[in-house]
């Protein structure tokens, strides 16, 4: 029987797009339990300077340039964390994009790119690290939205993104049974993370509800993390999104529609 909790201290933590935002405050937030902590992020710079910051604090750090829709970057970056600490005990896919602009409106070259990041980059570092995880019964966790539970105006190569990290790594959680390797999924609401400034495609940027803080929103993924929990739906209008997806889609999208419309107009 697996322990109710996780222990991190000490253990091996990789956070894809790390260079800021939800990434960048999950690498301090680890880095402070005590976990050493590979820093990787397409952008090289930024993944250093997050890593000299956490060395200050005298974190174990190590910052890797990694463009996660590269397959042989993918593994050459866990291989590189693998080599330096004996293996991997906890991987974080938060490395994402997204997408604005109607169905009608967005190229089928856009869905592509936003799958190729959102999707086939977690595929490539998961696939990458499962044998290391399995060893060392480690935990998978998926950076989702509360858009991969419902629909979402506007931003339709999102949703479809993340619905379908749902399908896969709730698949991989079953195909994972009995080999102590956790998966967690979770889902943001509107986090104050700069996303929106590199999103793919144009349209409206309406936001529901107060925006999170990066920190916030890593302590709670710490804490799901700690607690071995399956799925984290962390804002209050993410929670009644689920509720009323669930049992009243058709409200749920009247209500949607109404919020993101006025949001955007």
């Amino acid at each position: 029987m697996a322990d109710s909790q996780r222990s991190v201290a000490g253990r091996v933590v990789v956070v894809t797009g790390a260079a800021g935002g939800i990434g960048r405050a999950l690498a301090h937030r680890f880095a402070r339990a005590g976990s050493k902590v590979a820093v990787l992020d397409i952008n090289a710079n930024g993944a250093e300077d997050v890593a000299a910051d956490l060395r200050s604090g005298g974190a174990d750090v190590i910052a890797l340039a990694c463009d996660v829709t590269s397959e042989e970057a993918c593994h050459r970056a866990i291989t590189a964390v693998i080599q330096r600490w004996g293996g991997v005990d906890v991987l974080v896919n938060n490395a994402g994009v997204t997408q604005l602009g109607n169905f009608a409106d967005t190229p089928p070259s856009l869905y592509r790119r936003v799958f190729d990041i959102n999707i086939f980059g977690a595929i490539h570092c998961t696939q990458a690290a499962l044998a290391s995880l399995k060893a060392r019964r480690g935990a998978i966790v998926v950076l989702s939205s509360v858009a991969g539970l419902a629909p979402l105006y506007g931003r339709s190569g999102y949703s479809a993104s993340k619905h379908a990290l749902h399908g896969l790594f709730e698949t991989l959680r079953c195909e994972l049974d009995g080999s102590g390797v956790d998966v967690t999924m979770v889902c943001p609401g509107f986090t104050a993370t700069g996303i929106e400034q590199h999103a793919l495609g144009s349209g409206a940027r309406p936001t529901v509800g107060k925006a999170a803080s990066p920190a916030d929103v890593a302590d709670a993924i710490y804490g799901g993390v700690v607690a071995r929990r399956r799925l984290l739906v962390l804002s209050t209008v993410g929670k009644l999104s689920w509720l009323i997806i669930r049992f009243a889609p058709a409200l749920y999208d009247r209500l949607m529609l109404r919020r993101m419309r006025a949001g955007g107009s």
